[in-house]
Parts: structure tokens; C-alpha cells; sequence
């Protein structure tokens, strides 16, 4: 039954009832009526499945079979990435972790000069004829464009693929030609390794060889200052520290002599006052000896011999024993009376005073010896004290100079080290023993893949849909009622009779 057979028009009822009747109604459809919707409009529904289906399915009879080629890399913290600082000791050693590691270096082989160097190495030309043939007639800024689509070509078709925390990196290159797609993928790996290893080791081992040329010329200047300023200020031993310690220790010892010296000399200044005195106050000369006359006791002692002699001839009371008892009694008392002045003296020098004077003599020349002594020490003293100042007033220069000497030497070492370490590296490297390794190089696709099903599945799905689409729409931008039912639930008025439509 066709829509028409239930169109208000002119024919049915007065164009002014008519018109009454649609300014009050609104259609009403039902999930019922969709079908008789869509099956009334099934040529416009066919007809765009035919069109839409024969051009998905004349786009994938276009589309040619396409070959993946894979490989590996095996990505590992190698000593590039183990923090090195150029001066100091500050975060030494300090290493990423292994993601930080494997984005590094896919931000190296995802790189536009590697790949750039890939399509160098390749050739235009191999890469895709017609760019080739384009290439060769075109001018340098044309050539420029051509290349930059070569390389899209390589966006396009690469794929790179990591899973965290696993060193692994899976590569794929997808091109029209297995063979192609092989040496795409190992060309682009080759480069990649030569330009890390050039950024990564080459180019740090240059720009520290450069450093190290830079502080090797700035430490010399500075030691050549540093050797003159130790030369114009007289410090022979070459070493400022040195020597301001030699002449701090000279100074205490030459200090510590002066108060000895000072102190013996006081001393022997006091033991001469108080030998002088004493000298002054002592005799040159005194008596060394004096004769005395013992004549009355021989007397006395011959009377009493011849008193003796006598008693053998006479009595006690004779008269010569008594005269002679006169004699020892006489001779008696001129003894008892003491020695008599007179007999010889002797006079000498006095040792005492000699002592004395002979003491004095050496305490005086032990006093000039000290002083002369105290004199040398306080001019030596003086001397030394002045050579401290000096060095004193010069250290905050020498420290400077000492401060950057230090400094350059030690970042001279520590480059040296660097660059030897470098050095070891670059070797390693050339050698193959790399933190990169190549698990798996591709090889040549023997099968390759096609979209042409899931584009034809695609294209009948999407022209169903279209189709779908376009009925639905022609369904509902109508006039008139699909069915009877419509018809009642929009006008509320029962339907008594359809009638078949005619031809539109």
C-alpha cells in the first residue's frame, strides 16, 4: 500500500481543512513502521550499495600486497650514560634507568638525520623509482622536497616497539618490495648506531679534549704567575706555605734564644755586680808568714840541763843548785811573758782577690759574648720578622693564585682521566663491544599481507550503511503516512478503507 493512498490533498478533503488539519498535527511513527518505510524506497537503497560497493571493491583490486620486514636490538646502560661531570666530583656515577636509557636512544633512531643518512645510503632512486626519475629532472629546491618525501616514506612505514622495563626494542618496516624493506630497516639500524656513537662517544670525546686544551693553556698562564710571583718575592724553596712555616718556626726558636740569652745575660750581669764588690772590698796582698825569737827557752832549757849535771855532784840546797834555780826561775818568767816582737815578715798576693778578680775577667767577657750574642739574635729576629710580614701581606695574592692553580690542575686530572676514558670507549666500540646490540638484522618477507578483504568487507558494510542511510532519510523528509496505522495515530481518527496508490 503506498503512502499516497493516504495523503490529505485537494482531491479528498477542502484545501482549507486541509491545511487546518496539518498546522494541529504532528507525525507520529512507530519502530512497526520503519520496515515498510525502508522496503517502499529499495531501489534508491540498492542502488548506492551498487555504486558505493563497486568503488570500495574497485579501490581494493588497486591495493598491492605489501612485505614487513623486523628486527631487534637489544639496548643495555652503557658507560656513556653513567654521569661524568667535567669538573668535580658532584653526582658522580649517577645513572637513568633503563627506560630512560631505551627512550634516548628510540629518540636517536627515530631521528631525522638517521634517517635522512638512510635514504642517502639507499638512493632516491631505490627507494621509489618514480621519485628517482622526478629527482633526476628536478631543480635543487624540488630535489629538496622529492628527498623529504622519500623520507616520509620511512615515517610512514616504520614502526618501533618497546615494552617498560624491558631492554627490547622490535622494528618494522613495511614496503611494496621485501626486498626493500630488508635493507631499509638494516641501513636505518647501521646509521643509527654510526650517529649515537658519534654523538654519544666521538662527539663527547672532542668536546672533552677541547675542555682539557682549554684548562691545559689556562693552567699554564696561571702557573707561570704563580712561579713568577714566588721568584719576585724571594722564596727560594718554591713552596710559600713551606717557607712561611719555615720562617714561623725560625721565628719562635730565634724568639726562645733571645729570652735565653736575655735571661743568661741578666744573670751574668747580677754575678758581675756582686763580684766587683766584692773584689773592691778584698786586700791584693797579705802577710804570708813571720819569724819569731825563741832564745829565752833555749836559755831556759840549757839552766835546766845544768841543773841537772849539778844535782849529780851536789844537794839540792848547795849554793850553785840554788844560783842556778835563780836562773830557771828568771828564764821561766821571761818565757812566760810570750814570743817578743821582732824576727822577719813575709807579705804575698792575696788568692782571694785573685779568685775574685780572675771571676770578674770571666764574667765580664761572658757578659760581652752575651751581649753581642742578643744583638745578632734581635737583628736575625728582626729580619725574619720583617720576611713574615712581607709574606703575610702577600698571601691573600698567593691564595688566589694557589686557589686557581689547584682548581685547573685538578680539572686537568680529572679530564685527562676523561679523556683516556673516552678513548677506552671509542676503542671498545669500534670493536663492537657496545651497549647496542643487534639481536636479529631483517631479512627479505617471504609472504607478504594485503588489505584487499578487509577492504572489501569494509566497502559492502559502509555501502549497506549508506544505503540505510539514504532510505531512512527519503523515509522521513516525505509527505504523506507510511500506514494506516500512522495515519491513526497522528490524525486520531479511524481509518475505514485504503485504497492502493498510483504512480508517483
Amino acid at each position: 500500500m503506498s503512502e499516497h493512498a493516504y495523503q490529505i490533498g485537494e482531491g479528498a478533503w477542502p484545501r482549507a481543512a486541509v491545511a487546518r488539519v496539518r498546522e494541529r498535527t504532528t507525525f507520529r511513527y512507530a519502530p512497526a513502521d520503519v520496515p515498510a518505510m525502508l522496503w517502499r524506497r529499495w531501489p534508491l537503497m540498492l542502488v548506492v550499495v551498487l555504486i558505493i560497493a563497486a568503488l570500495g571493491l574497485f579501490v581494493a583490486m588497486k591495493m598491492k600486497e605489501t612485505f614487513q620486514a623486523h628486527s631487534n636490538l637489544l639496548i643495555q646502560l652503557g658507560q656513556e650514560y653513567v654521569y661524568q661531570p667535567a669538573v668535580g666530583d658532584t653526582a658522580k656515577g649517577a645513572t637513568p634507568t633503563n627506560d630512560q636509557v631505551v627512550g634516548s636512544e628510540l629518540e636517536f633512531l627515530q631521528s631525522q638525520i638517521v634517517k635522512e643518512r638512510t635514504v642517502d645510503d639507499i638512493g632516491i632512486a631505490r627507494m621509489s623509482p618514480e621519485l628517482g626519475r622526478a629527482y633526476a629532472r628536478a631543480n635543487e629546491e624540488k630535489r629538496k622536497d622529492i628527498k623529504g618525501a622519500a623520507i616520509k616514506m620511512i615515517d610512514s612505514g616504520l614502526k618501533v616497539e618497546s615494552a617498560p622495563d624491558s631492554p627490547t626494542v622490535k622494528l618494522k618496516f613495511t614496503a611494496k618490495d621485501p626486498e626493500l624493506a630488508a635493507l631499509v630497516l638494516n641501513t636505518l639500524v647501521d646509521e643509527y648506531l654510526r650517529y649515537r656513537r658519534t654523538v654519544m662517544i666521538d662527539g663527547e670525546a672532542g668536546q672533552i679534549q677541547a675542555r682539557l686544551t682549554d684548562f691545559q693553556t689556562r693552567l699554564n698562564t696561571v702557573d707561570a704567575a704563580y712561579q713568577k710571583f714566588l721568584a719576585d718575592n724571594g722564596v727560594a724553596s718554591g713552596d710559600f706555605d713551606a717557607e712561611k712555616a719555615a720562617l714561623t718556626a725560625n721565628y719562635a726558636q730565634l724568639t726562645t734564644e733571645a729570652y735565653s740569652v736575655q735571661a743568661s745575660l741578666s744573670e751574668a750581669e747580677g754575678r758581675l755586680g756582686v763580684t766587683s764588690r766584692n773584689a773592691a772590698q778584698a786586700q791584693p796582698e797579705i802577710g804570708l808568714y813571720r819569724d819569731l825569737d825563741h832564745q829565752p827557752q833555749d836559755e831556759l832549757n840549757k839552766l835546766r840541763v845544768q841543773r841537772q849535771t849539778l844535782l849529780s855532784k851536789y844537794l839540792p840546797s848547795a849554793q850553785p843548785v840554788r844560783d842556778l834555780d835563780l836562773q830557771i826561775a828568771a828564764a821561766e818568767a821571761l818565757v812566760a811573758r810570750g814570743p817578743q816582737d821582732g824576727g822577719a815578715r813575709r807579705l804575698g798576693p792575696n788568692p782571694i782577690y785573685q779568685s775574685l778578680v780572675t771571676e770578674k775577667n770571666q764574667v765580664e767577657a761572658q757578659v760581652a759574648s752575651y751581649r753581642d750574642r742578643l744583638a745578632q739574635v734581635r737583628a736575625a729576629l728582626s729580619q725574619v720578622a720583617a720576611q713574615r710580614m712581607k709574606l703575610t701581606g702577600l698571601e691573600p695574592q698567593y691564595q688566589s693564585l694557589s686557589r686557581q692553580r689547584d682548581a685547573l690542575t685538578n680539572n686537568v686530572k680529572s679530564l685527562t682521566q676523561r679523556v683516556e676514558e673516552q678513548q677506552a670507549a671509542q676503542a671498545m666500540a669500534k670493536s663492537g663491544q657496545d651497549n647496542i646490540r643487534v639481536v636479529e638484522r631483517a631479512y627479505p618477507a617471504t609472504s607478504g599481507t594485503s588489505l584487499k578483504k578487509p577492504v572489501m568487507i569494509l566497502a559492502v558494510l559502509f555501502a549497506a550503511f549508506a544505503a540505510l542511510c539514504a532510505g531512512l532519510l527519503s523515509a522521513f523528509t516525505a509527505k504523506g503516512y507510511p500506514t494506516p496505522e500512522a495515519v491513526e495515530r497522528t490524525l486520531n481518527l479511524p481509518v475505514l478503507a485504503a485504497a492502493p496508490a498510483r504512480a508517483v
